[in-house]
């Protein structure tokens, strides 16, 4: 084993030789040497390595080696020296396999060493983004559970700091075709990064771009698969899937494909879902995404049986008012319980998609089911009215820091919620019904384009909904009301468990058991 002294005067060799120190072979090789020395030639052998390996290809797989050795001692400093020097051999065809190396590296808990395996790897990237995407990518498809881990969130981190003439269009397309093959098997949490590292890319910002995107989702949510409500893996990756498509759509990217399958499948099962995720509460969870992705469906081939369904559903939640003694009073002691949170999503998604087909409730409904629907609506109206004022009352002259309390912005959220389902059945009141009224849903943020229309409904939310459209005569109108008590008109605070879960967006435990991996060092 050579000394200090040794390295150092082996070192002036190959340095005096300039470009001619291919020809002292002899002294590269006591360089090399040095990785089986104590610490302090260990840390020379770690800087001279590099310095000089371009001048020896036929001795490339030894001096790569060696520098592996020193990148996995026990000594700290001397790993961090090593790896910090490795990009210094990422030449030519080396390149792919320094960047496969450098990915196994990430699994390191040393934060210094972990921060610079990163800046290695951005780094090599400069040179050759395809050669470094190679490298990883292997270790992504193959490499032990951390480390492809690691290489993801590596990706989904770090792409976008990279400069465009790095991340040119072949290297995008690069990403993708390499994506497509993870994606076969992959956790929930894993395929959520990865809709963030190609959602991110320049070529996939276009129409086509976010239309490619959403079948590569469809075919993850496996849309073509019969649906399972009461298996929590089958439920939480449609959910996961419909989350990432959701951005995605727009006018010109339909959401046709999930709403029909939202329509058709889980609609139906809507009581019967099971979830994973603690504390979620799964069907407004489903009732929200499907109210989000209404307003991008396109043309829908059975339009009719779906809002059927839909409007069957929406139904379950909107009651008729109770019978009334002849007291008065109500005969049945307990008043109907109104879900706001699901009446404004699926009166919202009726809503949009009765758009599409403006004569269902007139044409498609027989009179009987037709004034059976106006009186609930009428009811649910009517107590929508006691609830918003309540809910003004309650927030009255609050500003600032008052409106920030928890009790305080769920009353906020409230009348929101309030506002759009009064602002939608005025809409269904007309004769015939309209379809031409706009909200924004609770819980998005209200964009400039929308603030007219806010004020708007807020402006008009005090009043009843037109009395021309009442199901009856003024007078039966009167007796079919019967204001809600108790929890619901008393109560403000009841008002949170409808919201939970519901404004969050939690996030499930993903799907998908991955193959057997190879183990250990595969430099």
């Amino acid at each position: 084993m050579p000394t200090v002294e040794e390295l150092y005067r082996n070192y002036g060799i190959l340095a005096d030789a300039t470009e001619t120190a291919g020809q002292h072979k002899d002294a590269y090789q006591v360089i090399l040497d040095g990785v089986k020395g104590g610490a302090k030639e260990k840390r020379l052998a770690a800087q001279f390595i590099p310095k000089f390996f371009k001048h020896f290809p036929e001795l490339a797989d030894s001096a790569i080696n060696a520098q592996l050795d020193l990148c996995e001692d026990e000594d700290v400093s001397i790993r961090r020296q090593a790896i910090k020097e490795l990009p210094q051999f990422a030449t030519g065809d080396n390149l792919p396999r320094v960047a496969d190396i450098l990915t196994q590296l990430l699994q390191s808990d040393d934060s210094a060493e972990f921060n610079l395996v990163n800046n290695a790897l951005l780094s090599i990237f400069k040179m050759d983004a395809k050669g470094t995407l190679g490298g990883l990518f292997s270790q992504i498809l193959q490499g032990e559970d951390i480390v492809r881990e690691r290489a993801i969130k590596f990706l989904s981190t770090k792409l976008k700091t990279l400069p465009e003439e790095v991340l040119n269009k072949e290297v995008e397309e690069f990403i993708l075709a390499e994506s497509k093959k993870v994606l076969e098997d992959v956790t929930g949490e894993e395929f959520v990064l990865f809709m963030k590292i190609l959602s991110g890319l320049k070529s996939l910002q276009t129409v086509s771009g976010r239309q490619q995107l959403v079948e590569l989702v469809a075919e993850q949510a496996d849309l073509e698969q019969t649906f399972n409500p009461s298996d929590p893996d089958c439920v939480d990756r449609l959910l996961q899937c419909t989350r990432q498509a959701v951005p995605l759509f727009s006018k010109n990217v339909h959401s046709t494909k999930f709403v029909t399958y939202f329509c058709e499948h889980v609609l139906p099962n809507l009581s019967a879902l099971t979830t994973p995720v603690e504390g979620l509460d799964i069907q407004l969870e489903v009732l929200k995404l499907l109210a989000e992705m209404s307003s991008f469906c396109g043309d829908m081939e059975k339009l009719e049986s779906n809002l059927k369904k839909l409007f069957d559903k929406l139904l379950e939640y909107m009651p008729l008012p109770p019978e009334e003694a002849e007291n008065g009073e109500n005969a049945g002691g307990e008043e109907p319980k109104l879900q706001f949170s699901y009446v404004e999503c699926l009166l919202y998604s009726f809503h949009q998609l009765g758009r599409k087909l403006p004569d269902f409730l007139t044409a498609k409904l027989n009179a009987e089911k037709l004034k059976d629907f106006k009186i609930r609506l009428q009811y649910f109206a009517r107590g929508l009215q006691v609830y918003i004022r309540q809910l003004r009352l309650a927030l009255q002259g609050k500003t600032g820091e008052a409106l920030k309390t928890e009790e305080n912005k769920i009353k906020v959220v409230a009348l929101k919620i309030t506002n759009n389902i009064n602002v939608l059945i005025k809409d269904l009141f007309h004769i015939p019904p309209s379809y031409k009224s706009t909200v924004t849903l609770s819980w998005k943020p209200v964009q400039k384009a929308d603030a007219n229309q806010k004020r708007t409904s807020e402006d008009t939310t005090s009043s009843s909904p037109p009395k021309k459209a009442s199901a009856g005569p003024k007078r039966d109108a009167r007796q079919i009301y019967n204001p809600p008590s108790g929890k619901y008109s008393s109560n403000l605070g009841s008002f949170s468990y409808e919201q939970r879960g519901g404004f969050r967006g939690g996030r499930g435990r993903g799907w998908g058991g991955r193959g057997n991996r190879s183990r250990g060092r595969i430099y």
